[in-house]
């Protein structure tokens, strides 16, 4: 019998380290987190920059004040750029989705401090120090298309469409991609959107399952899989806390791996009581009134989320991770 071994480990030397761990649904999860929080208070302005050796499409977007947000799904995620009131020109919002490929990365730099391979830049609006978000991509991998719409036949996502998910995998068990081994199967991500090498590894460990056993024996058993009527509801969700089934796991080890956290750190922050008065933001508004701004900008520290996806982990895909 094939087994693996847990890699989840909570040694920070050991595999579960987020140095040592590809991303793959959690952390393109956690890197939305990255940007929203560190990106909250600042304002972008000015033109989007692509480097000239990326093949990836030029953004056509200018604005004089914006927002950046972002949105995770699967192994994909969404920046959406949504220009402030009374910026110039007038437009409306811009939508990118990106995938990571194997080296992707989004860190906030000064601007003149760019990292290698910062194959798009977003830089802050004046005042204070500019700063640039980059997405960094060393293997050129990475991939970004524009008007935010998910990669065509991507499933549900496992961390945050469990229902959807579940129903999408056990309603289409007669395809031939469950006609491979197991564990090859858990990377199609028609299916299971999220879950790569070291997550379905974890999975297979805890469960003891063989990895290269037929996918639809190990899942056509969880079709007549039914609780006992007898059993109350508590009992009920203790027996699936308990005796979780692979599906299961595919959702609660994605989240066990947030709940771990990720490698980026926010840098400094405003000692103020509130932020908001001393932030860009403020700035920005405080100058549309006229007004001078009533203190200094946040501080700003160099901060990243890193991580690596490798390109073959999506099957049932036509590129990128």
């Amino acid at each position: 019998m094939h087994t693996w071994p847990n890699l989840l480990s909570s040694s920070p030397t050991g595999p579960g380290h987020p140095s040592h761990r590809m991303p793959e649904g959690p952390e393109l999860h956690l890197a939305s987190h990255f940007v929203n929080e560190a990106c909250s208070e600042l304002v972008f302005g000015g033109c989007v920059e692509k480097s000239p050796v990326s093949r990836n499409p030029e953004v056509p977007f200018e604005s004089s004040a914006y927002h950046i947000s972002a949105l995770a799904r699967g192994k994909e995620l969404r920046l959406t750029l949504s220009p402030l009131p009374g910026a110039q020109p007038p437009r409306g919002p811009l939508a990118l989705v990106f995938r990571f490929g194997m080296t992707g990365s989004f860190q906030l730099v000064p601007s003149d401090a760019l990292p290698p391979h910062a194959h798009l830049r977003f830089y802050t609006a004046p005042p204070g120090p500019r700063l640039a978000l980059c997405f960094v991509d060393i293997r050129r991998f990475g991939r970004w298309d524009l008007g935010g719409k998910w990669q065509p036949g991507r499933g549900p996502c496992v961390l945050l469409e469990y229902e959807q998910f579940r129903e999408n995998v056990l309603r289409n068990l007669a395809d031939k991609a469950f006609d491979r081994p197991i564990c090859e199967a858990l990377l199609d991500q028609r299916f299971f959107n999220g879950i790569g090498n070291y997550l379905r590894a974890e999975i297979l460990y805890r469960l003891r399952i063989p990895p290269f056993e037929k996918a639809r024996t190990v899942l056509e058993a969880l079709q007549q899989r039914r609780p006992s009527p007898e059993l109350t509801l508590s009992q009920k969700i203790r027996a699936k806390l308990q005796n979780p089934d692979l599906l299961e796991l595919c959702h609660s080890v994605p989240k066990e791996v947030v709940q771990l956290g990720g490698s980026w750190t926010l840098g400094a922050q405003s000692p103020h009581p509130n932020p908001r008065r001393h932030s860009r933001v403020g700035a920005w508004e405080s100058r549309e009134r006229g007004l001078r701004p009533q203190g200094p900008p946040t501080p700003s520290a160099t901060v990243s989320c890193r991580g690596q996806v490798p390109q073959e982990e999506i099957q049932g895909s036509t590129e990128g991770s």
